[in-house]
């Protein structure tokens, strides 16, 4: 899938799955916001603590960096000018999903930019996490075998 050419509502979608995927495969219990938030993305709960995620994603490659924009200029035609930046006081997290693949799952008190952050190369490199796994890997310790018919008795569409 190229994400290149998604629009940026379905891009940010597709992050956010992945985002719940890793968490799920590090032992998070977690849970998506109700309506819009403006916010967090996404409550991850370990340790029986809750933590607010924020998730950003981004196919934009310039001088060997990732760039990826941390605030929101609205992304309608009613837009009034407002910025809204990312304050680290309203989330805990911030996980980012880039174009080829990779991601970072940085602390609120590391994330400097309020409008942006570029990532690849070293000042966020201690974040960078390993994207979430396929749990089956098609060896037939981990896959069994399945009948054609769904478990109910009925034939799949």
């Amino acid at each position: 899938m190229d994400l290149r050419q998604l629009n940026p509502r379905r891009q940010g979608d597709i992050g956010e799955g992945i985002a719940a995927a890793w968490m799920m495969q590090q032992g998070y219990g977690v849970w998506v916001p109700f309506g819009h938030s403006p916010d967090c993305d996404l409550l991850g709960q370990r340790d029986n603590k809750l933590f607010r995620i924020q998730v950003k994603t981004s196919t934009c490659w310039q001088r060997n960096r990732w760039v990826v924009a941390t605030c929101t200029r609205g992304g309608n035609r009613s837009w009034n000018g407002t910025i809204k930046r990312l304050e680290e006081s309203r989330f805990d997290y911030l996980f980012v999903v880039v174009g080829d693949g990779r991601c970072w799952f940085i602390p609120s008190a590391e994330v400097d930019g309020r409008s942006g952050i570029s990532l690849g190369g070293p000042k966020y490199s201690e974040f960078e996490v390993t994207p979430p796994q396929p749990w089956a890997e098609g060896s037939p310790a981990t896959v069994r075998a399945c009948s054609p018919m769904g478990e109910a008795g009925f034939e799949p569409a």
